[in-house]
Formats: C-alpha cells, sequence, structure tokens
C-alpha cells in the first residue's frame, strides 16, 4: 500500500479552510466597509486632496512618547538609511534588543527582551501597524518570517506597562513596525545592490497622492549564502498600502503582501569536534525550507460621538515547509529512528529527510477607542478596545526512507509521524485612563485574555480542548517638572499563554505546563538636556512565578519546553541619541542593557538528561547575557555624505540551567564567548564627488547615492547558539550599490 501524498495529508492547501475564519474574515471586512460608507455624507471628488498620514502606531511621535509610563525607544528612518541595515536583527539591537542570527538575512529573527530567551522570539509581541506578524500569536509565537526591514518607516519598541494595551504576549515587550505613508506627488526609488558571499538585492518603492487617496508600492529581492557552507536563501517582498483622506479627520487604510523564500538551510548545528575542524561547515545538505505569506488588512479612523476610533481587520496565511536530513547518532536533535543512520558516514547514502509541513490561517477583527474629557481640574485620556482573534494550524511529519526524500517513506522507519490540526479562538480587551493633575500623571489599565484551543490528532482520531481566561492589570505613573524632563515608574502583570501543544497531548488529554506570569516593574528617566541629545535610563526587574525555558535543544521529539518555575531579571536600560542641530556634523547612538541578575531562585533540580537531581537555584538563565551595547558614531557632511561605524558587544552566557562552561562533545551545551563585532556604513551622493558645475539639481547625478556596507568588519568568529549544536555567528559581509530617486 503507498503513502498517502502530502495533498491528501494536507486538503486545507487547496480548499479547506475554517468556515470560521472565513466568517471573520468577511465580517470583519464587510465592517470595515460599512464604516465609510455610513460616515461618507459628501461626494468624493468634494474631499480634501490635501492627504493626511495616517499611521498605526504604539509610541507615536516625540510629545506622545513624554506621556508613556514606560520604557519607549525608536528606531528612525534616518537610523535606518544611515546605518544601512542589512537585517532587522541590526535594527533591532539599536533599541536594546538581544538579537541572534540564524541563516543570514535576518528571516527567521531570535529577539530577546531583558534577559528572556531569545529563542524563535516566542516572549516578544511583534506587530506590524498595529496587526499581529507572527504566523499564530496565541497557538504557536514561534517566529519563521519576517519581512526585509526595507519594508517599514520606523520601528518602535515599547515595554513597561503601557504594554497591557497590546496582547496576548506582555511580558518582554511590543515591537511595532510602521510602514511608510503617501508622498503628495510622485516619487520612486530603485535600489540595486550586490557583495560578497552570493549577496544580491533589487529593491523598488514608488509613492503618489491621486485626489483623496494616497498609494505606497514597495518589492524587494534579496538573496545571500549563509555563515555556513550550502546555505542560502532567496525572499521576495511585495507590498502595497492604499490610504483615503475621507475628510475631517476620516481615514482608510488598506494593505496587502505577499512573501515567499525558497532557502536551502540546515536546522543543525556542529559537534565540538565539528566546528574545531571548520566552523563554517555544513554537512547537512539536502535541506531546504520554503514559506510563503500571503496577507491583507484594513484601518477605518473617525471621530464618533466626541471618540477617536480605529478599527481594523486583518487576514493572513502562511505555509512553511522544512525537509531536514535525518540522523541519530545521538549528536542530533532531527526526529530519526532509522539504525542505520547512527552517524555522519552515511548521512547522504542510507538517510532520509524529514518534512515538517505547517500550514496557518489567521483572522481577526480590533477596534479601539480614546476619550480625552476632564472633571474640574483633572484632565483625562480613556482608551478601551477589544479584539477578535482566531487561527487554525495543519501539521504534518512526513519521514522519508531516502536521502533527499521529499515525500513519506514506506519503510518500518518512514511515513506519517504527525497529522494534525490547532485551532485557536481568543476574546481579550483592555481599557486604561491616563489620569493627568499638574505636573503629575497616573494609568491604570487592565487586559483580559480568554483563550480556548482545541487539537485533533487524524492518526488515532483522538482529540481535545482546554481553555484558561487572565486578567491583566497594570499601573503607570510619570512627572513632568517641564519640558525636557520626564520620570515614569510602573508595574504590571506579564502574560504570555502556552502553545496548543504545551496544553493539549496528541491523546488528548491536559497538558500541566502552565502560561508564563510574572510581575514586571520598572523606573526610570527620559530627558533632553539640551537640543539634539536624547536620553532615556530605566532600571528593570522581572519576577516571574513560572518562565517557560526551552531545553538544551530545542525542537525535536522528546526535546520540549520547560516550567523554570520562579525567576527573577533585574536590570538597567540605557538609551541615547545625539545628533547635531546643524545641517552637518556628527551624530551618535547608544544603547547598553546591563542585566546584573538573571537566575533561578524557586526550588528546582534541572532539566538535563542525566542531572535530574541537580538543584539550579541560584544559576543564571540560559541565553541571559550580562551586557549588551550597541554604539555608533557618525558623521554627516555638507552634501548629505555620511559614514558610520557600530561597535557591537554580546557578553559570555550560559546555554543549560546547569551554567555548564566546558562545551559539551554534541556541542550543545557550554559557555558562549564575549563577541565584539564592527559595521562600517558609507553613503555618498554622487552629485557631492562631482563639481558644482558638473551636476545640477536636475541631473542624473543629483538623484543617485553610492553606498558601502561592511559587516562584521574584524571577520570575528564567534557562536551564537548551542540548543541544537553549535552556530558560528556571521562572517565578514561587504555589500555595495547604488539607489535611485525619480
Amino acid at each position: 500500500m503507498s503513502s498517502p501524498s502530502t495533498a491528501q495529508l494536507q486538503p486545507h492547501r487547496a480548499c479547506a479552510v475554517s468556515s470560521r475564519i472565513l466568517r471573520t474574515t468577511a465580517s470583519g471586512f464587510a465592517l470595515m466597509l460599512a464604516f465609510p460608507m455610513l460616515a461618507w455624507g459628501e461626494d468624493l471628488e468634494t474631499l480634501d486632496p490635501e492627504l493626511r498620514e495616517p499611521e498605526v502606531l504604539v509610541i507615536g511621535s516625540a510629545d506622545q512618547e513624554r506621556l508613556i509610563s514606560g520604557s519607549a525607544s525608536v528606531v528612525t528612518a534616518a537610523d535606518l538609511e544611515e546605518s544601512l541595515v542589512f537585517t532587522v536583527d541590526e535594527t533591532l539591537r539599536k533599541a536594546g534588543a538581544f538579537t541572534r542570527g540564524e541563516e543570514g538575512l535576518g528571516l527567521r529573527p531570535n529577539i530577546g527582551l531583558r534577559g528572556l530567551d531569545p529563542t524563535r522570539s516566542r516572549k516578544v509581541l511583534v506587530l506590524e501597524d498595529g496587526v499581529p506578524l507572527a504566523h499564530s500569536p496565541y497557538g504557536d509565537n514561534s517566529g519563521y518570517y519576517h519581512p526585509p526591514i526595507d519594508r517599514f518607516a520606523k520601528v518602535e519598541v515599547l515595554k513597561g506597562a503601557a504594554q497591557i494595551a497590546y496582547g496576548p504576549h506582555t511580558i518582554g515587550g511590543v515591537i511595532n513596525y510602521a510602514t511608510p505613508g503617501a508622498t503628495e506627488d510622485f516619487t520612486g526609488r530603485l535600489t540595486l545592490a550586490a557583495g560578497n558571499l552570493g549577496y544580491s538585492e533589487l529593491g523598488v518603492k514608488v509613492s503618489d497622492t491621486v485626489g483623496p487617496w494616497g498609494f505606497v508600492g514597495l518589492f524587494d529581492r534579496r538573496e545571500a549564502d549563509g555563515a555556513r557552507d550550502n546555505m542560502n536563501s532567496l525572499s521576495h517582498d511585495f507590498f502595497v498600502k492604499a490610504i483615503l483622506d475621507a475628510g475631517e479627520d476620516r481615514s482608510l487604510i488598506l494593505r496587502a503582501s505577499h512573501n515567499d523564500e525558497d532557502s536551502q538551510i540546515t536546522y543543525t548545528g556542529l559537534t565540538a569536534a565539528e566546528f574545531a575542524a571548520d566552523p563554517r561547515q555544513n554537512p547537512f545538505v539536502n535541506d531546504e525550507f520554503k514559506t510563503h505569506r500571503t496577507g491583507a488588512s484594513a484601518t477605518w479612523q473617525q471621530p464618533l460621538a466626541g471618540l477617536s476610533t480605529e478599527t481594523t481587520a486583518y487576514w493572513y496565511t502562511f505555509e512553511r515547509d522544512w525537509w531536514r536530513q535525518s540522523s541519530n547518532s545521538g549528536q542530533r536533535p532531527n526526529d530519526a529512528s532509522d539504525p542505520t543512520c547512527g552517524g555522519m558516514a552515511n548521512l547522504l547514502t542510507t538517510c532520509g529527510n524529514e518534512g515538517r509541513l505547517r500550514s496557518y490561517y489567521v483572522a481577526g477583527i480590533e477596534p479601539r477607542a480614546q476619550l480625552t474629557f476632564e472633571t474640574g481640574e483633572i484632565s483625562h485620556a480613556l482608551r478601551l478596545g477589544a479584539r477578535y482573534h482566531i487561527e487554525r494550524q495543519y501539521r504534518v511529519q512526513l519521514n522519508g526512507d531516502r536521502p533527499n526524500s521529499r515525500t513519506a517513506g514506506t519503510s518500518v522507519n518512514a511515513g506519517v509521524r504527525e497529522n494534525e490540526t490547532r485551532d485557536t479562538a481568543a476574546w481579550s480587551a483592555f481599557v486604561d485612563n491616563r489620569i493627568s493633575f499638574g505636573q503629575f500623571a497616573i494609568t491604570p489599565g487592565v487586559r483580559f485574555e480568554s483563550i480556548e484551543s482545541e487539537r485533533f490528532n487524524r492518526l488515532n482520531a483522538r482529540g481535545g480542548e482546554d481553555s484558561l481566561s487572565e486578567v491583566i492589570p497594570g499601573l503607570g505613573a510619570t512627572f513632568d517638572p517641564n519640558e525636557r524632563l520626564t520620570l515614569f515608574a510602573g508595574v504590571h502583570r506579564g502574560f504570555s499563554p502556552p502553545q496548543v501543544s504545551d496544553l493539549i497531548t496528541s491523546t488528548g488529554g491536559s497538558v500541566t505546563l502552565d502560561p508564563e506570569l510574572s510581575w514586571n516593574y520598572e523606573a526610570g528617566v527620559r530627558a533632553r538636556p539640551f537640543d539634539g541629545l536624547d536620553a532615556e535610563a530605566t532600571i528593570f526587574k522581572l519576577e516571574f512565578e513560572n518562565q517557560i525555558i526551552p531545553q538544551s535543544v530545542a525542537g525535536g521529539v522528546g526535546s520540549t519546553l520547560t516550567s523554570a518555575g520562579e525567576t527573577v531579571s533585574e536590570g538597567l536600560d540605557l538609551n541615547l541619541h545625539y545628533d547635531t542641530p546643524a545641517s552637518s556634523g556628527p551624530y551618535a547612538r547608544l544603547s547598553w542593557v546591563y542585566l546584573w541578575n538573571a537566575e533561578f531562585v524557586g526550588r528546582r533540580n534541572s532539566s538535563i538528561s542525566g542531572f535530574t537531581n541537580v538543584s539550579t537555584t541560584g544559576n543564571r538563565l540560559p541565553y541571559a547575557p550580562e551586557q549588551l551595547v550597541s554604539a555608533t558614531l557618525g558623521y554627516r557632511g555638507e552634501g548629505g555624505w555620511t559614514t558610520q561605524l557600530e561597535w557591537v558587544h554580546t557578553s559570555e552566557m550560559f546555554t543549560d540551567d546547569l551554567n555548564t562552561v566546558a562545551v559539551t562533545a554534541n556541542g550543545q551545551r557550554g559557555q558562549i564567548d564575549a563577541a565584539n563585532t564592527f559595521n562600517l556604513a558609507v553613503r555618498v551622493p554622487l552629485a557631492s564627488v562631482l563639481s558644482a558645475n558638473a551636476a545640477g539639481e536636475d541631473d542624473l547625478a543629483s538623484k543617485l547615492d553610492v553606498f558601502v556596507a561592511v559587516k562584521n568588519l574584524t571577520d570575528e568568529l564567534y557562536v551564537v547558539d548551542r540548543s541544537r549544536g553549535t552556530i558560528p555567528g556571521d562572517p565578514r559581509r561587504v555589500q555595495m550599490g547604488l539607489t535611485a530617486r525619480f
């Protein structure tokens, strides 16, 4: 009897999308379309052709940032352009995030904030224009997709009590990517770049305003080799945005995007011996990773009965096929059970591939409103919102019995190993009120999350369901003695829901893994001591009742998340940004995170096999470096040229709860040494290198910029991860290109 095909196992790829998702998507967009029709009382031709630039932000302008009772950081468009950032990893380091590279293009970022483990960015909430970016933010908040950083105009990172307005994850922080607005006249930008390690890029951006409509379109194609041999990534990204100025502070924003990736990347790191012999080698030559993501969203903004209202409906799908070479040599975490795959010698001759095939369908609708009013001499800024969000996952694992196979094998050790669906439906709501009296303000708030999960295993026809609810309170305060100084403090409940697989077993039973719960405290100062210098310093403390950490091996059968119990993290966030007030001169940016304490405080033994009777109390948390530094010094010259040098420092860190120092033979445990890398970026308008007579304002040279970027200038060899074996960081990358504006 032949094995079932991929299409038979995954009928969803043809037409079987959940009817509940379709109903929510349809009703959400119907509501979006109905709102404008109800609001417009005049013909479109009579509307003001002057396009307002509506945005969906979590921080907002500099004036709005002063009002936030928590740590807030913005990486601006100028920061992105002058740094010639290549990946989102580079961008978020400027905001104090711990980012760990994986495949070389930043397509699967691993983001950690304030000592939280960065693996798959599970502990942060990532948004794009306020819409969840993760393929399953409730049921499987793991990052296997990321659009190119060139899609965004700026990046906001919000921590502290203010983040309870967003969810479901309120532990580490909120990252919001803001897409660009439309220009009043037609503009365009073409970027062509190439470099070593197979790097090439083509980027196009166009924008215009026609009557009441503004338009933005972006396309990005980039390809590069990875940090190791036999690794290459190719991605294509399309994004379009239409903005309607409906007059009287009413706006409609429509967005659509598509992204695909075709990569040869490996899941598995190196053993200690392999890394010593050649740290860039990759024997898993048949690994393959393909993704497709399509999404659309719409936001309607308008005043209504004294309220400022904003309603967003969204829908997206994500498909991921990851084929990995099998090996059960005892040094590899892949799920292999074929006894002929006991070592590396027969890896390419007898070991079959394993296909981890995933599809996700997500939809939701989220209305928000804000009301400002006064009671006597007290001012109020009341915000409230609600969201209905649903997800469906289709998960299949096919084990082949031939090298480089792409179908389920027929041998006893091959075949279909997983075939199931996982569903999540979540209701959430929040309300907060900024109460101002003179120079003081307090902001009490509360969020509510209600989550229902289902899991059905098609292999044994068994399923189960579970639910949980959580109240997430927060309280923030600010004191503004003058326009240049703000003191702030806050406390809030940290909450991160468990994945569906954490709640329900494959046989339908309940799992005892609890959601992550913490109390998060912070106090800080936000200052502008003189024009050009902005500073923010925050002391924080995260007290977990139950923190979830990965075991030493991430992923794979038998390698699961475990409850770390009580933990505490304490540290300092410091952000400085100096920009010369003159048209030319120096500029600088510093982000420093000093995590002086990150440890297990409850009574807990190790989760490492063979050491389960060893206490870990007092040990440092895995992947929680004490020091993170991103320091940039640059100069902006007459004529628009810029040059800058960035220093990135990550101090040493442990990789397991035993705080093992010596590297184990399989490369999956052992201390990671400190790393120091330098990045150089130079951008020069072509006209500035020509004489004034040779290039006028209308000449082609005046519209061309040439640039050179060197990442890891000294070609430092360093380790970034050991969870699946030892993985090296990126080697030196040299990128050169030009940008044409039209």
